[in-house]
């Protein structure tokens, strides 16, 4: 797939070395780092390197303001994983938008049958904005993460290629 991906006022390009500093930052700054995973980052370039990974940096007007890694490129149920994303400038629309870019890239590059990803039950803001975006919650996987000695559910959600396309 050929890069630069570009869908209203954001963009992405692949994730390189480079990129690092600001992805681990964005990580663990003190908004995100309770929603995500942090990786160390030989996790992060291993992820480069893995055909069915797509780790990239979002931008808007020529600067960083988050990444995503989406997984399941390969899956032979064409099921792809909407595996991070995480924002840095809050408010501004980036999330909104970048659920709508990963949608069009998952359907109609990727030919996606479903996208889907997990959410942590506490993190409300987000559910509610995949559920504005099309989403459907699947099913509470419960005490599925220990995270700081307490374990936290997560909540399964998606969109099918007809739901998408019925909303394009």
């Amino acid at each position: 797939m050929d890069f630069k991906y570009t869908l209203d006022n954001l963009s992405i390009r692949k994730t390189t070395e480079a990129d690092l500093d600001f992805v681990i930052a964005a990580e663990n700054a003190e908004e995100n780092a309770p929603h995500v995973v942090q990786w160390s980052r030989e996790q992060h370039i291993a992820a480069f390197h893995n055909e069915d990974i797509l780790h990239v940096i979002l931008e808007a007007d020529g600067r960083a303001v988050g990444y995503t890694i989406l997984a399941g490129r390969r899956e032979a149920n064409r099921a792809i994983e909407l595996r991070r994303i995480v924002i840095v400038e809050k408010g501004r629309g980036f999330g909104k938008a970048a659920i709508r870019l990963f949608k069009k890239l998952a359907f109609e590059e990727l030919n996606a049958h479903r996208l889907w990803l997990d959410v942590r039950e506490y993190n409300k803001k987000a559910r509610e904005l995949y559920l504005k975006m099309g989403f459907v919650e699947e099913g509470l996987i419960r005490d599925c993460i220990l995270l700081d000695n307490a374990f936290v559910s997560h909540y399964i959600m998606s969109i099918l290629e007809h739901e998408y396309r019925k909303d394009s």
